[in-house]
Order: structure tokens, then sequence, then C-alpha cells
């Protein structure tokens, strides 16, 4: 009982650092295109359109979250949750750090933006997957009069990776020179996150597979088609959810991004006023 309930913590310390970790390269993205996407990736246009074009590669991300939690959710009802969480983590991590690696519009031309908004339906569609898949997987570990508990680790860690990617960029824009930082310093979150990433893995590749879906395949009750079921089954739950959770991310990317680019450009104060 002792060992189960060890394992259980493991589970909800998996689904937490796992989340943080990638709502942190979700983040770090739209605080980069607040500052520097702009000049460095749209430098033809005017500096409020290319904030404007940054910000369109920002909502890039969350059209792609949809496809990546159904398509995820649904590897997740077939192959397993854990293995699911894991591809996310990888998927996220290859396209934040590749991020960190992008030529700028001055080198390679319209191919800069071109990749960067690939780069960010990457990321969008890993992070459609996390969230949704890590709570289960904290679910179906713990006992049943826990379920509760244990679940609400995954959406403790959004704050934490929203103030993780905040505290980086306010560390980089205080201790590097204005042009450093424009030139290569906006890099460092995006290639750091390797380092991130590696944790991640490390803490989910320790863990099982959720008992409740080893129980369901040994049975050889999978359903072949999970989101056919869903639509099916619960489209009225699946359409309520999915509309009241569009407006806490509305309200707080708002806050979070859009006031950091208008008080910069607007308003004349520097980043860390608002980070």
């Amino acid at each position: 009982m002792r060992s189960g309930t060890r394992h259980t913590r493991r589970v909800a310390t998996a689904s937490f650092v796992g989340t943080a970790i990638e709502i942190y390269d979700f983040n770090i993205y739209g605080l980069t295109a607040a500052l520097i996407f702009g000049p460095q990736f749209f430098p033809t246009f005017s500096p409020v359109a290319g904030t404007l074009a940054a910000f369109v590669t920002f909502g890039a991300g969350f059209i792609a979250r949809p496809l990546g939690s159904v398509v995820l959710s649904h590897l997740g009802d077939r192959v397993g949750r854990k293995s699911t969480l894991v591809a996310s983590l990888v998927i996220m991590g290859a396209a934040t750090f590749l991020t960190g690696l992008l030529p700028t519009y001055a080198v390679i031309g319209v191919w800069a933006p071109v990749l960067l908004v690939v780069l960010r339906l990457v990321q969008g569609f890993a992070v459609g997957g996390e969230w949704g898949g890590a709570v289960v997987l904290g679910v179906e570990h713990a006992p049943t009069h826990r379920r509760a508990f244990f679940g609400s680790f995954t959406q403790m860690s959004n704050p934490v990776g929203i103030v993780l990617a905040s505290l980086t960029f306010v560390l980089l824009t205080t201790y590097l020179p204005a042009d450093v930082f424009s030139s290569w310093g906006w890099r460092i979150p995006f290639l750091a996150s390797i380092v991130l990433i590696g944790l991640g893995m490390w803490v989910r590749l320790g863990v099982a597979e959720s008992p409740d879906f080893t129980a369901v395949q040994r049975s050889g009750a999978i359903s072949r088609s999970p989101v056919r079921d869903l639509i099916i089954d619960n489209w009225r739950e699946m359409l309520l959810g999915g509309l009241s959770s569009t407006a806490a991310p509305t309200l707080g990317y708002l806050m979070f991004v859009y006031m950091l680019a208008y008080s910069r450009q607007a308003l004349g104060l520097p980043p860390t006023y608002v980070l």
C-alpha cells in the first residue's frame, strides 16, 4: 500500500513536471513574439504590422491544439497513456529547440516566417494532447477517493510554466544588452528547453502505464475509434467543455502576451516592468 502511494505521488509529479515544461515551451514563444519575432522575421513590415504578424504565428499554435488533442487522445486510448505523453513531450521539445536554431529573415528570406509557423503548429499539436492526457494518467493511478486531488496536479503546473517563462525573460532582458538579446539572446530559452525536456522524460519514463488502461487492454475491450465514440456518446459534454475552457486562456494571453507588446511599443516601458 505504501509502495502504491509512493508511485501515485511519482505519477502526480510526472504529470506536474511534464505539463509545466510544455507550458513553459508554449509560452516562451508568446513572449518572443511580443518582443523579437516582428523585426527578426517580418522586417519588411512596419513595427506594428510586424508585431501583428508575429501574433498571427503565435495564434497558429491554437489552431493546431484541437487537432493534437484529437490525434493524441485517440492514441492514448488505443496505445496507452504513458507512451502518448512521452511522445507529446518529445514533439514539443523538438519544435521548441528547432525554433531556437531557426535562421531569421535576413538569412533565408521568406522561408524564415514559413518555418516559424510550421514549428508553431507542431508546438500546438503537441500541447493539445498534453493536458488531458496528463490528467487522465494521474487520475487513473490515484485511489478512488483521491482522484480529484491527484488530477489537480496537472492544472497546478500551468501557472508554474508561465512564471518560469516570464522569469527567464526577466533575467535575459535585465542582464543582456538590448542588441545582444535581440540578436541571439532570445534563442537561449528555446535551446535551454532541451534540458527541461530531458528532465521531463526522465520523470515520465519512470512511471507505469495506467492500471485502468492496462485492464481494458488485457480484456480486449479497447475501442477501435475512441474519438468517434466520444462524438456520438458525449458530444454535448465535449462541446460544453471545449467552449467553457476558452475564457481563461483568452484573458490570460491577452494580459501575458499582448500587454507586453503594447507597453513596450505604445508606452515605451522596458519589458521587465511588465514581465
